[in-house]
């Protein structure tokens, strides 16, 4: 039997019916894998063996009581046929410090999706401007007065931080609002924070759309995030609503664009947020909204994750 451990947050608060982690255990465990979970607290490294910490688990597709842990243990983790790592980010040192034991694995023989290397290779924003030809006018930097210049002459922007997801840090600035000061403040007090600035697309308002890549192809659907009134960020995390459309020429164009980066650094799921025909995150940590796509469609998009995978291993 092969064996799957996944790094992730506690299984206890995710919301099954949505979350892309669970679909992917479910799936695999369908396959008659047998699933293990571990937490970044629960993983050591001596003398360059990595061990952890896991729960064996049989999981059930039903909102209530989902998991139940049939073993605790702690392992070799290289006794593991695939180390999957879904913690979500914030992307700072403990996910680092995670991407170096992953590391460790991979020189092991352990497949590790993704690699760890390209999780630090490709952050999720900066990453972008790799392909600026998919991409809305985007200026990372430091600096304030390259940010007033920016807004100055596109009169509206987005504002992120580098290392956050779910919507959490974003502005939206407006030439003229009297708060674009104390937001500058907030986010870059000492003027060393690097923060994203792109031109604000008012498409937004047609979705934001997550499209699914899996081992190098593009699902045909994309789940379209609507904001909800009065806000302009449509992530799912931000109250958005989702909407499950195909993916159109422009966007299939966009996939082709973007597939000479996954396959460089061996990307194996990847999730694009497409706004008005534009790449504005490439999201390589812990994708989502796989279940919203499947159950839209009827397709089942995590067995067909883990059967191109085989077959990617067997090659």
């Amino acid at each position: 039997m092969q064996t799957l451990a996944v790094l992730m947050d506690n299984i206890d608060e995710i919301k099954p019916y949505k979350d892309t982690t669970f679909a992917l255990m479910l799936a695999a465990q369908r396959r008659g894998m047998q699933v293990m979970i571990f937490e970044q607290q629960d993983w050591r490294v001596r003398d360059g063996e990595v061990r952890a910490y896991v729960r064996t688990v049989e999981l059930f597709d039903r909102d209530e009581e989902y998991c139940r842990v049939l073993n605790e243990e702690e392992i070799d983790l290289t006794s593991a046929d695939v180390v999957l790592q879904r913690k979500d980010p914030p992307f700072n040192l403990r996910y680092i410090y995670d991407s170096y034991m992953l590391d460790l694995l991979v020189g092991q023989g352990v497949t590790v999706i993704n690699p760890p290397a390209a999780l630090r290779n490709i952050n999720e924003k900066f990453a972008i401007s790799q392909i600026p030809q998919c991409t809305p006018p985007t200026l990372i930097t430091k600096s304030r007065e390259d940010i007033l210049d920016f807004l100055r002459e596109h009169k509206e922007a987005v504002l992120k931080p580098l290392d956050g997801m779910g919507g959490m840090g974003i502005f939206k600035l407006s030439l003229g609002d009297k708060n674009i000061s104390a937001i500058l403040d907030a986010m870059n007090p000492d003027g060393l924070e690097t923060l994203m600035v792109q031109g604000f697309l008012p498409q937004v308002t047609e979705g934001d759309k997550r499209i699914l890549i899996i081992n190098g192809e593009a699902v045909d659907h994309g789940l379209a995030r609507l904001p909800k009134e009065g806000e302009f960020r449509a992530n799912l995390a931000a109250g958005g609503r989702g909407v499950v459309q195909p993916l159109t020429e422009r966007e299939w164009w966009l996939v082709e664009q973007v597939k000479p980066l996954i396959e460089r650094e061996g990307l194996h799921l990847v999730g694009l947020d497409v706004i008005g025909g534009h790449v504005t995150e490439i999201n390589v940590t812990s994708p989502t909204c796989m279940r919203e796509i499947e159950n839209a469609t009827g397709q089942d998009i995590a067995g067909r994750f883990w059967e191109t995978l085989a077959k990617k291993i067997a090659e």
